[in-house]
């Protein structure tokens, strides 16, 4: 019930975005009629109809996003002949005959039965289709949550929450708006002149709404004004939030989401453990495929000691992590050590079973992987975070966890003691040290000041080329002469989708300005698997010998793969600099940046 009043709450704070602007016209364009036989049913079916696209996006993929595009364009058609039919009556008549029908039902008189709760039923439903709410922080938490943890009646529930606050506020508004219209019905053609101007709104909102005017400019503005709120409220009631920009805490660092993390606490050098009991090892029945080995399960794996790994291919501090489970893995295994590797996707590449088996080889990984695509396996363990290790001891009990990068030292002295628990003791005084190279390298002694940045909308925070993002459709972008620390742009003819950028033809270029040691770009080659040439620079030059492992000392590179490339790795003198990479043929698809 908590939750739900918070949702509750984000949505009453909706109306202060500027994203909400071009659906307004179609609220107060019924400001006329009586609110319980139409004002209240639009509401109702715009609330319906975001919360069923939002749910179904949030945890239904790309096809859902497809789906709702031509819902979006079925929309956008049937709005815009709404407007025209309370700007020209006349155009209306001469229209044919189904069009006609459809718009005088949309704008009938409040005597037609049949159009008092129907009409404005499906004005609502339409409306939800075009309505692309802000995504402040508290939307960006349910939607995560719905992410992460699958479809449930309790995610519905949530972004019905949410849509009922916001249609509270538009109910508010519409029901001022009426009071306004019968006042001036007194003034000689009054109504008239009111229809006439609703008709110009709606059709300058379906304008906006169709050149993707409310999900680029205007949502670039709203972040000033309802994110502020909402994010003022969540810290008001202590909830936890995603975080866009690295969140420092005793233990770590948390990336964008609050999922991928990277310690900053020093090593331990020799604590005094304590390991509670967890709870068990929950069942590994969810994985979709394995690698290295036959299908495990808990009661197979009684009597070892097991370390589950969960990790993605694409994620630097997973990637990190690497040289220490592998290395653990080796040391260990003679004595009773299972290191289980689970590979929960985050980008939908990850989960094309033949992309996991070429990156498990690629990483010289030769423990079990468990291919949870599904992400099973990690709603069974409540897991939130990327990495993150689970230590279970030989009676199949959870006895330490570690989410994040670092205390590397801590998690193997905890295999160790629950080794000699099993009666397997070890050498407990030299600990492994190994040297990861390339993208496994240890992250900087100096934190980034640049965090990890999505490309696809879905995410996208700091983007500075002019009118924003146009969701879904290709679109020529500029860049601009100067970048603030953590500002990207695109520039050339790019389709922004909701986890990715996918350029459309030859020559198009990202432009980053960063603060940090490493940095990374997860990339893929063109949708046929052709490779995409790329050149990288620095403050407009070669990167020298400041390339990273993907690129020569002149920035050249070649995407041949879906997977994280490391393209700067600066030898000293960490400072502001500006990141531009080039395309030299078009279908490049960019996911995010990462640092190090």
């Amino acid at each position: 019930m908590f939750l739900l009043i918070v949702a509750y709450l984000g949505g009453v704070l909706t109306i202060l975005s500027p994203c909400i602007l071009p659906v307004l016209p179609f609220v107060f364009a019924r400001a006329d009629r009586p609110f319980r036989s139409h004002g209240l049913p639009m509401l109702l079916g715009m609330a319906l109809a975001f919360s069923a696209v939002a749910t179904l996006a949030a945890v239904g993929g790309g096809w859902v996003v497809a789906l709702n595009e031509y819902g979006r364009h079925t929309a956008i058609a049937l709005l815009a002949l709404f407007g025209v039919t309370l700007l020209f009556p006349s155009v209306a008549d001469r229209l044919t005959r189904p069009l006609v029908a459809l718009g005088l039902r949309l704008s009938g008189p409040a005597t037609d039965a049949k159009a008092s709760v129907f009409s404005p039923l499906l004005l609502g439903i339409g409306t939800g289709f075009l309505w692309a709410p802000c995504a402040g922080p508290i939307l960006g938490l349910i939607l995560t949550g719905a992410a992460l943890n699958g479809a449930s009646v309790g995610t519905s529930l949530l972004l019905l929450a949410y849509a009922a606050g916001a249609c509270t506020s538009l109910a508010a508004a519409l029901l001022f708006g009426g009071r306004v219209f019968s006042a001036m019905k007194g003034s000689l053609h009054a109504g008239e002149w009111a229809r006439r101007v609703a008709g110009v709104a709606v059709l300058a909102g379906v304008a906006a709404i169709a050149s993707g005017l409310d999900t680029g400019l205007l949502a670039q503005l709203s972040i000033g004004t309802t994110s502020a709120l909402e994010k003022a409220l969540v810290e008001r009631i202590g909830m936890p939030m995603p975080s866009q920009q690295p969140v420092s805490t005793p233990q770590a660092s948390v990336d964008p989401g609050g999922l991928m993390l990277t310690s900053t606490q020093p090593e331990p050098k020799k604590p005094s453990l304590t390991l509670p009991d967890e709870g068990m090892l929950p069942s590994l029945a969810g994985a979709t495929e394995w690698i290295n080995s036959t299908p495990l399960t808990p009661e197979s794996l009684r009597g070892k000691v097991v370390l589950v790994d969960f990790w993605t291919y694409s994620c630097i501090n997973c990637l990190r992590t690497l040289p220490y489970v592998r290395a653990w893995a080796e040391k260990y295994k003679d004595a009773g050590l299972v290191v289980v590797g689970v590979h929960t996707p985050e980008f939908a590449f990850e989960k094309q079973p033949a992309n996991v088996r070429r990156a498990t080889k690629d990483l010289g990984i030769g423990f079990p992987v468990a291919v949870d695509s599904n992400y099973a396996i990690w709603r069974a363990f409540g897991n939130q975070y990327w990495p993150a290790f689970y230590l279970v001891d030989a009676q199949g009990r959870i006895r330490h966890h570690q989410f994040g990068e670092g205390q590397y030292a801590k998690s193997e002295q905890a295999i160790q003691q629950l080794l000699a628990e099993a009666g397997r003791p070890v050498d407990s005084r030299a600990l492994v040290s190994p040297e990861g190279k390339g993208t496994q390298a240890a992250a900087a002694p100096e934190p980034a000041l640049s965090g990890e940045t999505y490309l696809g909308y879905g995410q996208a925070r700091n983007f500075a080329s002019p009118g924003g993002i146009s969701n879904d459709r290709a679109r020529v972008y500029s860049g601009v002469s100067a970048l603030r620390i953590n500002q990207w742009t695109l520039a050339g003819e790019w389709k922004v989708e909701g986890e990715r950028a996918v350029l459309v033809q030859p020559d198009g270029r990202i432009a980053y300005r960063f603060h940090a040691r490493d940095l990374h770009l997860v990339l893929g080659p063109s949708a046929d698997g052709k490779p995409v040439r790329f050149r990288v620079r620095i403050d407009g030059a070669p990167p020298l010998t400041d390339h990273g492992t993907d690129t020569d000392a002149q920035g050249n590179g070649v995407i041949d793969g879906q997977r994280l490339y490391q393209l700067v790795r600066q030898t000293s003198d960490v400072k502001d600099r500006l990141f531009e990479i080039e395309f030299l043929d078009a279908g490049a698809q960019a996911y995010a940046f990462t640092f190090g």
